[in-house]
């Protein structure tokens, strides 16, 4: 038998591997096909969302645990995100103004608080975030300057409308923040109650502070007046550059008698915040038809405690008059207490719109003493119960330490 005949028969046609393999797979069963995953493919925005909706929402508030030091104002870090009633809006703060009102409130010492423990901050400004139901006349991301008795040392602060103020454009947070209050108050004194008028003359206590800076603006949009202002020497410099034509050394001199040197007769309006025998003063120092208008009690704030003795010692020195004594003298005695106005809305706001049509005209403009985190509010109400400033201590809810400095000292970088 040849070798050919030996070899097993091949078949007359094979099929190329390749096409074997595509046989062997039609022979397979059927397997689900893979589907473009959809939900994969909204994975990065579904994330997103998730991951929005998981980051709990917090926000720094100053509270009043005790009445007491510096100590007893502690940063709290709120959960969640206060929501608008009706007629509210809520307010990203950018900015906060200290008052005195806000120290005496630490010492137990101020009548228009709740129960502690309480926010406070009398004034802030910042971004309208969300409005409340009905709110027509406020959008999101309006500026606003907000004007309250208490509760707005916050990040975040809910607030009826009635109680924001749109800011003029150009104002920075800090200028709004420390607007209302001390504008407010130096306007209602000398014109409401001082009628202040051209060649008038005014004796300003604590004229390096915020109301005192805010008063000797306002007196120099008036023609021809005489202002006398109390403050520490190194402050005096200041004080002239701001229009102070008489500076005091309180400390130094007698400033009833600095006063006299010049004026004789005495001064026409006294805007006394201090109280105690400050006041008896006050009122000897005015000329016929003069009006001596009080709207605090500084002298009761010796430390950082409320102190007994300091009380004692203003209640038994409190000025008093009767209404013969004030018949003979042809004097006014008035009382101011900004918080004790909180209803009286439409008068606050036609105050308000007068002020900002003068600072528009860059007639009036907020001076900043001192930028404080809200870490630092220690520090701010000890700048300011030394009576270290010069114009308005602000506190800001989220600034590094080291963006702390007073504007002399940015000026020197």
């Amino acid at each position: 038998m040849s070798a050919q005949a030996s070899a097993p028969a091949q078949p007359e046609h094979q099929p190329p591997p390749c096409d074997e393999l595509k046989a062997e797979e039609s022979n397979k069963p059927d397997e689900p096909q893979e589907q473009p995953d959809t939900a994969a493919a909204a994975t990065p925005a579904a994330a997103a969302e998730e991951e929005a909706a998981q980051v709990e929402i917090t926000y720094k508030s100053l509270v009043l645990s005790a009445h007491g030091g510096y100590d007893k104002v502690k940063l709290q870090v709120k959960k969640g995100s206060p929501a608008p009633k009706a007629g509210e809006v809520l307010v990203r703060v950018k900015a906060c103004g200290l008052n005195f009102a806000d120290l005496m409130a630490r010492q137990g010492v101020y009548d228009r608080l709740p129960s502690l423990p309480v926010s406070l901050g009398m004034e802030c400004a910042g971004i309208v975030e969300e409005l409340g139901e009905g709110v027509t006349d406020r959008q999101v991301g309006d500026k606003v300057m907000v004007l309250n008795r208490f509760g707005l040392w916050q990040e975040l602060v809910t607030i009826q409308t009635n109680h924001t103020f749109l800011m003029p454009g150009g104002m920075s947070f800090e200028e709004g923040a420390a607007f209302l209050v001390n504008y407010i108050t130096a306007y209602m004194i000398l014109f409401h109650f001082g009628n202040l008028r051209p060649n008038q003359s005014v004796l300003i206590h604590m004229a390096a502070g915020g109301v005192g800076t805010a008063a000797v603006q306002l007196c120099k949009t008036v023609d021809n007046i005489t202002i006398f202002g109390t403050a520490s020497a190194s402050k005096h410099e200041n004080l002239k550059e701001n229009g102070v034509s008489h500076p005091i050394d309180y400390r130094g001199n007698d400033y009833v008698e600095e006063v006299r040197k010049v004026s004789p007769k005495g001064v026409d309006i006294v805007m006394d915040p201090l109280g105690g025998t400050d006041t008896c003063k006050a009122f000897n120092l005015l000329k016929p038809m003069g009006k001596l208008v009080i709207y605090g009690a500084a002298n009761l704030l010796t430390g950082q405690k409320k102190n007994l003795m300091a009380l004692a010692k203003s209640w038994w020195n409190q000025f008093s008059v009767t209404a013969m004594q004030l018949i003979g003298a042809n004097k006014a005695v008035c009382g101011f207490h900004l918080g004790h106005l909180d209803e009286e809305l439409e008068l606050i706001t036609s105050v308000v719109t007068t002020l900002l049509d003068l600072y528009k005209q860059g007639k009036i403009k907020p001076k900043i003493d001192t930028m404080f985190s809200f870490e630092q509010v220690g520090d701010a109400m000890r700048q300011m119960q030394e009576k270290k400033n010069v114009g308005k201590v602000v506190l800001i809810p989220d600034m590094p330490k080291e963006e702390n400095a007073t504007e002399e000292e940015k000026k020197k970088k």
